[in-house]
């Protein structure tokens, strides 16, 4: 019942979880920071918009979660300046209620995975994603998304990725595995160059990075149960 690509809600902003984490103790379930943000949908610089508090309660699949991490309030907390770290750090953490856990499932939908923790991509790279906006009303074929990286920007903090279908409204936050299965990003922004309908993409790495040492240390990826299997077959 609970998997990377479920949907969380945050105070009725609806967003798609992408992997499940653990610092050795604790067991969350991801989402993008900007889905629990107070401002417009162009506020998307981390280090200034309004966010609700930790604290906050986060549903998912019949559980309610509580929102422990969220890297614009940590930026915020840290007087963070670096201009990409600010436009790029979109993580969310989610504690999973104790009876959550026993149906809990790493695994990643369709394509298994993920393998572990990924760097990054390289353009032209397959890229892998399962989304899960309600506006696809409930068709779970057009969930699995395959596609191709343009590329790294923003000092390393993001990729553009292309895929057939784009990430929409509701897919943000949803997790990113490269062409061996590793998780190396969470979707952020719908974009507008180099390719209209091209989604913005957080560095996974540096996003686990910078929530380790501003509160959650110890924090990796949970690897899938279930073998990575790349392609839309």
């Amino acid at each position: 019942q609970v998997h990377p690509g479920v949907m969380t809600y945050t105070d009725g902003a609806q967003c798609t979880a992408n992997f499940v984490f653990t610092d050795g103790a604790t067991t969350y379930l991801g989402q993008a920071a900007h889905c629990s943000g107070t401002g417009g949908s162009t506020e998307t610089n981390g280090c200034d918009s309004g966010s609700l508090p930790l604290g906050t309660p986060v549903t998912f699949n019949g559980f309610t979660g509580t929102m422990v991490y969220n890297s614009w309030l940590a930026m915020q907390k840290a007087g963070e300046k670096d201009a990409n770290t600010c436009d790029y750090n979109d993580l969310a953490l989610i504690k999973l209620p104790a009876d959550a856990l026993a149906t809990t499932n790493p695994s990643v939908p369709f394509f298994g995975g993920p393998t572990g923790l990924g760097s990054g991509t390289t353009s032209g790279d397959d890229v892998y994603s399962y989304q899960n906006s309600s506006l696809r009303l409930g068709i779970s074929q057009l969930s699995p998304k395959q596609g191709i990286s343009l590329g790294d920007t923003g000092g390393g903090w993001s990729t553009t990725v292309y895929t057939l279908t784009p990430g929409i409204p509701g897919d943000s936050g949803s997790g990113f595995l490269d062409a061996t299965g590793k998780a190396f990003g969470v979707l952020s922004t719908i974009t507008i160059a180099p390719l209209a309908g091209s989604n913005g993409v957080g560095n996974l790495a540096k996003e686990i990075a910078y929530a380790q040492t501003h509160g959650v240390a110890g924090l990796s990826v949970v690897p899938g149960t279930e073998p990575f299997t790349p392609g839309l077959v």
